[in-house]
C-alpha cells in the first residue's frame, strides 16, 4: 500500500448522537471510495466498524473502531465513535487523534442530546467541526422549510457560523442531490448507486433563489474574516473561485466556519462529493498547532528543572514519536495498539522506546486498520494513524519515540464510571478466569474498574452504566469463557458515636495455673466526618505497663471492624485511655486484648450509635424539558439539589444524594428521559442516617456476635 505525507492525509472522527448512521455512513464512503466491493451493513456485521460480536449483536456502536479511504491522491482516516450517551468517553477520546470532526445529524430529529455534548467536547478539543445532515432520504426529513427550521436551530445553538455549503434537491418523490454553494453547481445521484454523482451546472429552478441567496452568505461570511477578502468582496460583490476555496479552508480550521453538508449513507448519495469536501477543506496534520506534551520526568534522558512543557510539531523532520490512543484485543492476534504518529517517520521494524514505562518495544508488521483488518506497510509518516500487534507492556496513552527525545503527551482524561455492580463467578473454573479476562477488558476500555471492597469482601465491577456493565459480562463469557453473575453492591454502611462515654472493660478469668486478668477504664467521644480513629494514651503512674497498652488499643480497633450496631466498621471517634489495673502473674497482652473489647462495646452502649451512609456527588445531564421531573424525582430519593446550569439546550443538574438511593438509577433514568439523560457520580462523603431508614435497615442487618464479657 502507498505511504502518505502528513499534507496528503486527514484524519475525521465520525460522532453523532446514536442512530445518526455514523457506521453506515463510514461503510458508504468506503464503498464510494472502491475501498470495499459492496456497501457494508450494521444489519448483519458486515460494516467495516462493525466488526466487534458484542456490537453486531445490540445493534449500536459501543468502542472506536478506524478505517481509511484513498481519495484522488488522499488518505482520509476515519475514526467511527459510539453515539449512545453510555459511550460517549470514546467519542471523547477519538478528538486526539483527528484534525477535524463531521458531527452527523439524523435529518428527521436534528440536534439531539449527544450532538450537543460531543460539540461540546470537540470545541474543548479545539478540533474543527463540519455539520452532516445524513438521512435525507428518509420520508420525514422534511422539505425546504424544515431545512429552514434546521438551520435556523443550528444558529440558535452555535451561532450564524454554522452555514449551509450545499443545499438539497429534494422534491416529492425524496432526495436526488446536493446543490454546492461553493461552485454553484449540482450534484444528482441514483439511490443505491456507487455513490458517484453526475456533475450539472444547470441548478434546479426551484432552488435557484435558494442558492445564489446562500451563496453570497456563505461569501459574505468568509470575507469577514481577512481584510483583503472584505475589499474583493466590496469591489466584485463576490470571492474568485479560487479565493473563496482557500478562505474556507482557512476559516473551518481555525474555527471560523462550520459548514453544513447533506448525505443519505444507507442509500449512498452525495458521498464522492463529501470525499471531495473532506479532501479539498478538512485540515491535514500538517497544518496541526504543536502537540503539547507534559514536563520531563526526572529518570528522563535530559531532565531540566523547571523547564516549560515541550511541544512536538507534526513534521517527518523531527525525532519520531507516537501516542498510543486505543489497545484493542483480538483472539488471533493478541494485542493491539492503535496510536498516531506525532512527529518523524516510523518504519516497519523499528524499535522503539516507551517513554512512559521506560522499556523498548519492537514495532513488527506496522499496519494501518481497516475495521479488524490490519494492511501491512513498510513506514507511517507523521500524522497517520497506525497500528501494531504484541507489543509487550505498552498500553493506551503510552507515548514511544527514539531514546533520548522524550515526550509525555496525555490524552483526554477519562471520566469516573457511573455504576458499580458486585460480580461473582458461577464456578470455580469461572474464577479462575474471571481476572485476567477482566484486565484484558481493561486495556481495551479504561473507563472499567475491577477492585474488591475491603469492607463487604464483594468484587465489584464499574462502567459508565447498566447496558456498559452488562456488555463487559457479555464479552467476558463470549470471548473468555468467565461466567458471572450480577447483583446490586452492598452499601458500605459505617457506624459512629454522637455522645460521650466512660466505660471499664474487665476481664478475669482463672482456670487452673496462670489465669487471665485486665483491666482498663476509656473515655470515648467523636470525632469530625472523616476523621477516622484516634487513640490517646493517657495512663498515668503505671497502672496499665507501658506493654499492655498497645494490646487495648488493638482490641478496640478489631472490635469497632466488626461494629456494634449493625456489623459495620465504627469510625470517626477517639477513645482515651486513663485507668486500669494489672496482676503481675495473670495479665497478658491477650487479657488486656479482650479488656479493650469489653470496654469499647460498653462505652458504644453510652455513646449514642448510630448509622452513617455514603453520599454520592452527582451530576445529571438531560434535555431541559425534564429538569422538573428528575428533580422531583432527585427529592424523592433524599437528595439535596446543589445547583443547576445550563449548556446550550441541556440542563446539568449537581445534587447530593445517599447511595443505597442510587443503585438502579440508570434504568430509572432512561425511562424518565426516553434515552436522553445521563449521570455521573462518585463518593463524596458520609453522614448520618435517619432514623426511619435506620430502622430498616437494622431490621435487615444482622448483629455482631456478642463477646465474651468478665
Amino acid at each position: 500500500m502507498k505511504t502518505y505525507q502528513g499534507s496528503e492525509i486527514r484524519n475525521v472522527a465520525v460522532v453523532g448522537h446514536a442512530h445518526s448512521g455514523k457506521t453506515t455512513l463510514i461503510a458508504a464512503l468506503l464503498h464510494a471510495a472502491k475501498m470495499t466491493p459492496t456497501q457494508g451493513r450494521v444489519e448483519d456485521g458486515s460494516a467495516v466498524t462493525a466488526y466487534d460480536e458484542e456490537e453486531v449483536a445490540r445493534g449500536i456502536t459501543m468502542q472506536n473502531a478506524v478505517a481509511f479511504a484513498e481519495w484522488q491522491g488522499v488518505k482520509i482516516n476515519l475514526v467511527d465513535t459510539p453515539g449512545f450517551h453510555m459511550f460517549t468517553h470514546e467519542a471523547r477520546a477519538a478528538l486526539f487523534p483527528v484534525e477535524s470532526a463531521i458531527v452527523v445529524m439524523n435529518a428527521q430529529s436534528g440536534v439531539e442530546p449527544v450532538t450537543e455534548r460531543v460539540w461540546r467536547y470537540a470545541e474543548e478539543a479545539g478540533v474543527p467541526r463540519i455539520v452532516l445532515i445524513n438521512q435525507m432520504d428518509h420520508p420525514k426529513a422534511g422539505g425546504q422549510g424544515g431545512l429552514s427550521a434546521l438551520i435556523d436551530d443550528l444558529h440558535e445553538r452555535w451561532g450564524r457560523s454554522c452555514v449551509p455549503v450545499q443545499l438539497p434537491i429534494s422534491d416529492a418523490q425524496g432526495f436526488h442531490g446536493v446543490v454546492d454553494l461553493v461552485t454553484m453547481e449540482a450534484y444528482t445521484y441514483t439511490p443505491n448507486g456507487d455513490g458517484r454523482g453526475k456533475v450539472s451546472a444547470e441548478i434546479p429552478a426551484s432552488l435557484a433563489a435558494d442558492a445564489k441567496a446562500r451563496h453570497e452568505a456563505l461569501v459574505e461570511l468568509v470575507a469577514e474574516g481577512k481584510d483583503e477578502l472584505m475589499e474583493e468582496f466590496f469591489d466584485k460583490g463576490t470571492l474568485s473561485p479560487e479565493h473563496l476555496s482557500a478562505a474556507l479552508h482557512e476559516a473551518i480550521r481555525e474555527d471560523r466556519i462550520f459548514p453544513v453538508l447533506f448525505s443519505s449513507g444507507a442509500s449512498n448519495m452525495a458521498l464522492d462529493h463529501l470525499l471531495d469536501f473532506l479532501k479539498t477543506y478538512a485540515p491535514s496534520p500538517a497544518e496541526r498547532a504543536p502537540i503539547a506534551g507534559t514536563p520531563p520526568t526526572p529518570d528522563a534522558a535530559s531532565p531540566t528543572p523547571g523547564a516549560a512543557p515541550p511541544t512536538r510539531k507534526v513534521d517527518d523532520s523531527g525525532p519520531a514519536a507516537a501516542v498510543v490512543f486505543k489497545t484493542m484485543s483480538d483472539p488471533f492476534a493478541g494485542r493491539i495498539s492503535f496510536f498516531k504518529v506525532i512527529s518523524g517517520i516510523i518504519k516497519n521494524e523499528a524499535t522503539l522506546e516507551n517513554y512512559t514505562r521506560r522499556g523498548s518495544e519492537k514495532l513488527s508488521h506496522l499496519s494501518v486498520m481497516q475495521g479488524r483488518k490490519a494492511v501491512e506497510v513498510p513506514e507511517l509518516h507523521a500524522g497517520d494513524l497506525g497500528a501494531v500487534a504484541k507489543l509487550r507492556e505498552t498500553l493506551t496513552g503510552d507515548t514511544l519515540g527514539v531514546k533520548g527525545s522524550d515526550i509525555q503527551i496525555a490524552l483526554a482524561a477519562m471520566p469516573e464510571p457511573a455504576m458499580t455492580y458486585a460480580i461473582e463467578p458461577k464456578s470455580r473454573a469461572d474464577e479462575d478466569k474471571l481476572a485476567p479476562a477482566i484486565h484484558k477488558l481493561m486495556e481495551e476500555d479504561l473507563l472499567i474498574r475491577f477492585f474488591r471492597d475491603p469492607q463487604t469482601n464483594e468484587f465489584l465491577i464499574a462502567g459508565a452504566g447498566q447496558p456498559h456493565i452488562e456488555a463487559i459480562v457479555s464479552r467476558l463469557k463470549r470471548r473468555y469463557h468467565a461466567e458471572v453473575t450480577l447483583k446490586a453492591p452492598k452499601v458500605p454502611y459505617r457506624e459512629t458515636i454522637r455522645g460521650k462515654a466512660d466505660a471499664q472493660g474487665r476481664h478475669k478469668k482463672q482456670s487452673g495455673g496462670h489465669g487471665q486478668f485486665g483491666d482498663c477504664k476509656i473515655k470515648m467521644e467523636p470525632m469530625p466526618r472523616g476523621g477516622g480513629f484516634e487513640f490517646v494514651n493517657d495512663i498515668f503512674g503505671g497502672a496499665i505497663p507501658r506493654n499492655f497498652i498497645p494490646a487495648v488499643e488493638k482490641g478496640i480497633i478489631e472490635s469497632a471492624a466488626r461494629g456494634f450496631l449493625a456489623g459495620y466498621p465504627v469510625v470517626d471517634f477517639k477513645v482515651i485511655l486513663y485507668d486500669g489495673s494489672y496482676h503481675e502473674v495473670d495479665s497478658n497482652e491477650l487479657s488486656f486484648k479482650t479488656a479493650g473489647r469489653i470496654a469499647f462495646r460498653k462505652a458504644m452502649e453510652q455513646a449514642k450509635p448510630c448509622l452513617l451512609e455514603p453520599i454520592m456527588k452527582v451530576a445529571i445531564e438531560a434535555p431541559d424539558e425534564f429538569a422538573g421531573t428528575l428533580m422531583g424525582d432527585l427529592n424523592s430519593r433524599r437528595g439535596r439539589v446543589q445547583g443547576m446550569e445550563t449548556k446550550g439546550r441541556t440542563t446539568v443538574i449537581n445534587a447530593e444524594v445517599p447511595m443505597s438511593e442510587m443503585l438502579t438509577y440508570g434504568t430509572q433514568l432512561t425511562s424518565m428521559t426516553q434515552g436522553k439523560g445521563s449521570y455521573r457520580m462518585e463518593v463524596d462523603h458520609y453522614d448520618v442516617v435517619p432514623q426511619l431508614v435506620a430502622e430498616k435497615i437494622l431490621a435487615n442487618a444482622k448483629r455482631p456476635i456478642e463477646e465474651e464479657e468478665e
